[in-house]
């Protein structure tokens, strides 16, 4: 059913049609997902202030973000096949990536203390700004997820995602793309745009939890939507503290 498609790799059309093949005794619905995430992002916010904490208190948090990074995809990959372990595969993938979030965020910070200081409070404002705008966005109608919508920004996100790879595996070999770290004018707009894609997978990511709902998803899937939705948050989040620390290395 096309109703499923998503931007969003972990809430993909497969894995909600497939859930309605299992027991649906209990039902997915709108509350229980909404405080699933609810807890979900309060391990990330607990787990990423003991790293910011550590980081301050001059410990080397860098493996501990590597391991987070590779635990917490990991768990992402299990998760997205396996949905319905969710409720035992998200409160850890939630303290892994709060892990990585509040190294990296520790690091921005202390990098970027002398030119912008502030920056990480900047990038939660910005990035809790644009949840909420999207919500409201979602909910009033002003954008809504039509199918040529959804088909943009999967295809938009599958770019991004492949580019990123790309960079990765150059990097292996010492060749760097610039514009991915410097503050030129196309790397600026460069992050703008993914900022962007990041934000507009989240009307995707309201839209699936919705239309589950109204399908009658089982329980176990409110883990799910929960899960999808913090790796949108957590994409966004680092987006555009990434773009705040190329615009402040113009100054």
């Amino acid at each position: 059913m096309a109703l499923f498609k998503s931007g969003n790799p972990t809430l993909s059309e497969s894995k909600f049609e497939q859930s309605l093949t299992g027991d649906r005794s209990e039902l997915m619905t709108s509350s229980g997902t909404l405080n699933k995430f609810f807890f979900l992002f309060f391990m990330v916010m607990a787990s990423a202030v003991f790293t910011w904490n550590a980081f301050n208190q001059g410990v080397n948090v860098f493996p501990w973000m590597i391991g987070a990074a590779i635990g917490g995809l990991i768990l992402a990959l299990v998760l997205s096949f396996k949905p319905h372990l969710g409720s035992y595969l998200a409160p850890p993938y939630g303290l892994m990536q709060g892990v990585f979030v509040g190294g990296i965020s520790a690091i921005y910070n202390d990098a970027f203390a002398g030119v912008a200081p502030g920056i990480v409070m900047q990038a939660v404002v910005l990035t809790f700004g644009t949840v909420i705008a999207m919500f409201v966005l979602y909910r009033t109608g002003i954008i809504k997820a039509t199918e040529r919508f959804k088909s943009i920004v999967f295809t938009a996100t599958a770019g991004i995602a492949i580019f990123y790879l790309i960079a990765m595996v150059l990097r292996l070999f010492s060749i760097d793309i610039a514009f991915l770290h410097e503050g030129s004018m196309i790397g600026i707009l460069f992050s703008v745009f993914v900022v962007a894609i990041a934000a507009l997978n989240l009307i995707l990511d309201f839209d699936r939890i919705e239309q589950g709902v109204a399908m009658g998803a089982p329980k176990y899937m409110e883990w799910y939507g929960a899960f999808g939705l913090i790796v949108t948050i957590v994409w966004l989040y680092i987006e555009i503290l990434r773009l705040l620390s190329k615009l402040s290395s113009r100054k």
